[in-house]
């Protein structure tokens, strides 16, 4: 069977990429064990060395990388540009930083000696997503192999051209061989590989219902499990807000990567006083934008991933419609574009507020308070991310406390930061990437105690 790599824009047929047999798979496991033996053992400092030289290619080739990006699932090239250019910033963030993360902790007790150890756990499978198709897997394999840790790399099956690239990548960077592959697979196998003895974690990055299958097979075997799944986060316009600040950050929050991002603006919650002029800015900004072929520099917002990308998400609004809702501007599909869209009238029970939306469609929710709002934007099975726009920052820093989402960002959109922990709670997921918090997921934290003789 054949993994195929399709250009959204114009539906060609990239590359062809023959699957790897079931003797081919059990092949790289096992070799990614027998390397494990000997980076474990390898100095953190070499490790970071390394990092940084991956840091370096992915900037000396950036133009290449992001070709890929945008050939392979659309996204316009100057966003691709960004997402190579923020790889490069958390490898050498973790360059700088894994040293201390990692090192030996001395714990005062009884004991003549007690300290902690943060020693890696083995062979890791990360399961990655196709919308940022180097971020993803670079925010995860940096603190990952950089805590002593070899990979294994099952990435969506529609971009296995930037996969390639990728394990390129550590090889030019001196990666010993088998300490970073990918796998040439489908997801069919997974549990096969997962349920592997030498596996000894995962880490997916996906929807919510590959985050239920994982999780149940990861459980069966026993087996540490980190699961950063969707998002339907609520972009809220309180009372006193700078709605001009707020419209600008919006625009960003919902349209950026064609609102293809886990963390994207999904529902925008804005009170009454403030909703006709933060709509009437909003509707102004979106109207500057310009579809097109997503390898043109003038081109913001490129096709969705696929045909059946924008029809789920024609979907979504068609349902939302016939319950109530009112597209306001957009909500045109033509092949795998689906138009910049607002849609008014939203309410809970619709498809546009309960769901994520993985499209360019911004729904618009009026409140008629700030309690109001903050109880719609509470009204999730998610808990991923919350913006919050107001002029009251001590207000809003006591708001944060009634929401259970990861992450609550004030007067700015929700965006991943190398330097901070990035996850969720609820049907968003579970574990943290990014920060100290990151790279201590996939380590056995060992207790070492001594008493004297």
């Amino acid at each position: 069977m054949k993994l195929k790599s399709i250009n959204p824009y114009n539906g060609k047929v990239l590359d062809e990429f023959e699957e790897m047999s079931d003797t081919e798979l059990q092949s790289v496991i096992e070799r990614s064990g027998k390397a494990f033996d000997h980076w474990r053992l390898t100095d953190t400092d070499l490790r970071s060395s390394m990092i940084r030289k991956v840091a370096g290619i992915l900037q000396s080739n950036a133009e290449l990388y992001a070709s890929a990006i945008t050939e392979e699932m659309g996204k316009p090239l100057a966003e691709a540009r960004a997402e190579v250019e923020k790889c490069a910033w958390v490898c050498n963030y973790y360059a700088e930083n894994a040293p201390s993360f990692l090192k030996e902790e001395e714990i005062i007790t009884d004991a003549g000696l007690s300290y902690v150890k943060y020693e890696p756990l083995g062979v890791i499978l990360g399961i990655m997503p196709w919308n940022f198709p180097f971020w993803q897997v670079i925010r995860f394999a940096a603190p990952t192999l950089l805590a002593g840790n070899t990979i294994l790399l099952k990435h969506a099956s529609n971009v296995q051209r930037c996969a390639g690239l990728i394990e390129q990548v550590f090889a030019q960077a001196g990666f010993p061989g088998d300490v970073f592959r990918n796998l040439i697979t489908g997801s069919a196998r997974m549990e096969k590989v997962i349920a592997n003895d030498i596996v000894k974690a995962v880490s997916l990055t996906g929807s919510e219902s590959a985050g239920r299958s994982v999780a149940s097979v990861a459980g069966k075997y026993l087996k540490k499990c980190l699961l950063e799944l969707g998002g339907n986060n609520a972009f809220i316009v309180l009372e006193d807000a700078d709605v001009v600040k707020a419209a600008e950050a919006g625009i960003k929050a919902r349209m950026m990567n064609c609102g293809q991002s886990c963390i994207a603006a999904k529902r925008f919650i804005i009170h009454h006083k403030s909703a006709d002029r933060f709509t009437n800015l909003f509707l102004n900004k979106l109207g500057k934008l310009r579809s097109g072929d997503p390898s043109d520099k003038e081109t913001t917002i490129g096709p969705l991933s696929s045909v059946q990308q924008a029809e789920i998400v024609e979907d979504q609004v068609k349902r939302s419609v016939s319950m109530g809702a009112r597209v306001l501007t957009g909500g045109v599909r033509n092949g795998a574009f689906y138009s910049p869209s607002v849609v008014v009238d939203v309410g809970p029970g619709m498809p546009l507020f309960d769901e994520e939306v993985f499209g360019p469609v911004a729904p618009f929710i009026v409140a008629g308070s700030d309690d109001e709002a903050i109880s719609l934007a509470c009204d999730t099975r998610f808990g991923l991310g919350v913006t919050i726009f107001t002029n009251d920052t001590e207000k809003a820093a006591g708001l944060s406390s009634r929401f259970s989402d990861g992450a609550v960002f004030i007067n700015e959109h929700v965006k991943s930061d190398p330097r901070l922990p990035f996850g969720g709670t609820g049907v968003s997921g579970y574990g943290r990437e990014l920060s100290i918090q990151g790279i201590r997921e996939f380590v056995n934290v060992k207790t070492i105690y001594i008493r004297n003789a």
